[in-house]
């Protein structure tokens, strides 16, 4: 017996349901100013390596030997033309005399003595004097040249040669000066402010001083001088300074002058070149071309190369310069104002 199955319902269509991406996030854009900020930091972190790098380099440089320094900081500059093997070294001395000048001047002769092609040296004066331990440095700094090499040296005067400045000129061979120069000025002078009346009737303040002894503060901002101080200023300054710089002009003008005549001319006066040339404080009047055919005679050369000195371009003295340019400055103010100094100067304002 057949029996008929009921017919199985069809089987309900599955829906497929697709789940939607989620959106794409869009693009961040890099703007033109980015890329030049991220290159600008770059080169300027790679420019701040170079210079660092640079400045230790040069401090290394400057921090070696006085010898390596001359030769390392010390450019030539060609005057007169000639022969590369018969050099004469122009060294100036010019403006008051300190002892940045001091230094400076020690320098360019060191470096005249390291070159064997230099045969004498000429010594520029342009100078009313100075500092009275810096002239003698420069005194120092040319008798020392002389016994090192024993090549002759010149002093070449120009419009001013006095006191310090003629200082340093007696430690040269020789003597020369232009028709117009002003020289002598054999002497000391010292000077200093007394402030005790504007500080207390214009300002109000009383200074106080404690001091260990009586003469510790002589002489002194806050009282007059008196006799008895200026003698005793005159007595442990003034006069071995003075004895010094007679002592120095007789050596130096040895031959020329006795101590005794060096002494009669000594007393500050200021001398024009011919009264100078009469005096035998000087040994010839002329020009600096004559200046050099003198010394070149003297040094057996036919035709000297004459060269004077600069100094190199240093990144390390530029740095130096403005970190202490504001305190150099209000030491050197403070040092002029207030602190007493003995000088070899002539000063024409006074």
């Amino acid at each position: 017996m057949e029996y008929d199955h009921p017919a199985m319902p069809p089987e309900p269509e599955k829906q497929m349901f697709q789940h939607a991406a989620p959106p794409a996030e869009p693009r961040k854009k890099i703007g033109v100013w980015s890329v030049l900020s991220t290159i600008m930091l770059f080169f300027s972190i790679l420019v701040n390596g170079v210079l660092l790098v640079t400045v230790i380099a040069m401090g290394a440089i400057m921090t070696t030997s006085a010898t390596s320094r001359t030769t390392e900081t010390i450019l030539e500059k060609t005057l007169i033309d000639g022969n590369r093997n018969q050099k004469i070294a122009a060294i100036r001395i010019e403006g008051v005399i300190d002892s940045r000048m001091s230094d400076w001047v020690a320098m360019q002769l060191d470096a005249a003595r390291c070159d064997t092609t230099v045969k004498g040296v000429i010594i520029r004066i342009n100078s009313p004097g100075g500092d009275v331990a810096a002239s003698d440095q420069i005194h120092y700094a040319i008798s020392r040249y002389k016994e090192r090499t024993g090549k002759p040296v010149l002093a070449f005067m120009q419009s001013v040669a006095a006191s310090g400045g003629y200082y340093s000129a007696v430690a040269c061979d020789q003597i020369m000066a232009e028709p117009t120069t002003i020289t002598g000025s054999i002497g000391v002078i010292m000077s200093h402010l007394v402030v005790k009346d504007l500080l207390e009737e214009k300002l109000g303040i009383n200074p106080v001083v404690i001091k260990s002894g009586e003469r510790k503060d002589w002489p002194s901002l806050y009282t007059e001088t008196t006799d008895e101080q200026r003698q005793y200023l005159d007595e442990r300054i003034i006069q071995p300074a003075y004895e010094r710089f007679v002592q120095l002009v007789a050596e130096g003008r040895k031959g020329r002058l006795t101590e005794a005549e060096v002494r009669v001319l000594a007393d500050g006066g200021i001398f024009t070149a011919p009264d100078a040339l009469t005096s035998k404080l000087i040994d010839q009047i002329g020009y600096f071309e004559q200046a050099v055919e003198s010394l070149a005679q003297k040094a057996g050369l036919t035709r000297p190369l004459v060269v004077e000195y600069s100094e190199r371009f240093s990144v390390l003295s530029i740095f130096g310069a403005e970190a202490n340019r504001g305190l150099t400055l209000d030491a050197d103010l403070l040092e002029k104002l207030l602190i007493p100094k003995l000088m070899y100067l002539w000063d024409g304002r006074r």
